[in-house]
């Protein structure tokens, strides 16, 4: 498993964050796109993957974060910055290493869901 998803604890807030240009993430977008059209796989697409994965997987997460992709990066924050916002982060990170370790998962989300997912 291979470790594409940053954690950073800062003084306010815990950062996760991932390079939607490196070099596995981007041959997995560009088959999502193959797959839906719109899946065109930036920061801003990514964050509207995640979101709507998380909204079926883990609620719990979701509304814990709080958002700021960029063109070629995404990336959120948890504000809570205790025991319990680090256990959020760590599950997310484990969660979104795991998905990247294991695309199959990604496209057959994506195959079930693409209509329903906001694309930027």
């Amino acid at each position: 498993m291979e470790d594409r998803v940053r954690l950073q604890e800062l003084d306010d807030c815990i950062a996760l964050s991932f390079d939607a240009g490196d070099e596995k993430i981007m041959a997995i977008g560009s088959k999502m796109q193959e797959m839906c059209e719109a899946a065109y796989m930036n920061g801003y697409n990514w964050e509207a993957f995640i979101n709507a994965y998380l909204e079926q997987n883990a609620p719990d997460i979701l509304e814990e974060l709080d958002s700021d992709p960029e063109a070629e990066m995404y990336s959120v924050y948890i504000n809570d910055t205790g025991d319990a916002g680090k256990a959020v982060a760590e599950k997310l990170k484990k969660m979104l290493d795991e998905l990247f370790d294991n695309e199959d998962e990604i496209y057959a989300f994506l195959e079930q869901n693409s209509d329903d997912i906001e694309w930027d």
